[in-house]
């Protein structure tokens, strides 16, 4: 099978014309064999992940930047959403939190853009953000393309600007971020990560 340049990881039933849907029981984020079947090192273009680093813990997930940092392109780009924890909703923060009774344990990390951004940063990335919420309760939506990665789970989408905000009684967005692998520009967010030790 010849596999695309884009792809999409824990996709379940996702699709997006041009990318590469991949459940988990093709690609684990942190399996090397996985990997290493399916892609040469530095050989992907574009990686997307809506709504699956939430389900590892945040050594895992730091695992599962690494191996995505090792298969991009020297200019390649991992596009992420997660629940945001900065969400002002406390009806949202209720849906979306580890332990709760929606999710019960799946759910084991709530990011807010700078642990994420911290995360991906001592993976190796550069990071834009793309839709966040800051400590002054505001939504922030910089122009991005759905193109390069659609987020069914963010606020410009109708699946959740109108069904999951529904469901939740609350208006349902996402932490959305670019990690760029060659990103190294005064658009790139750097922030340490001193009170993990992920390495």
């Amino acid at each position: 099978m010849t596999m695309s340049s884009n792809i999409i990881v824990g996709a379940g039933k996702s699709f997006q014309a041009g990318w590469q849907s991949l459940p988990q029981s093709e690609l684990d984020l942190l399996n090397q064999d996985d990997w290493s079947k399916l892609f040469a090192p530095s050989s992907l273009d574009a990686i997307l992940a809506e709504h699956v680093f939430e389900h590892l813990t945040l050594r895992e997930g730091y695992l599962a930047a690494l191996n995505c940092y090792h298969y991009l392109k020297p200019e390649g780009y991992l596009r992420l959403a997660v629940p945001d924890g900065l969400h002002p909703d406390s009806r949202y923060i209720e849906w979306v939190r580890p332990g709760n009774r929606w999710n019960g344990d799946d759910h084991k990390v709530l990011y807010t853009y700078k642990s994420l951004a911290a995360l991906l940063n001592q993976a190796g990335f550069g990071v834009q953000l793309l839709e966040w919420w800051d400590e002054q309760g505001r939504l922030n939506a910089d122009e991005w393309s759905f193109a390069d990665g659609n987020i069914m789970r963010s606020s410009k989408h109708w699946y959740a600007s109108i069904f999951l905000s529904t469901v939740v009684n609350a208006p349902y967005t996402s932490l959305v971020v670019d990690a760029f692998k060659g990103m190294r520009n005064e658009n790139s967010i750097r922030l340490g990560l001193a009170e993990h030790n992920l390495t």
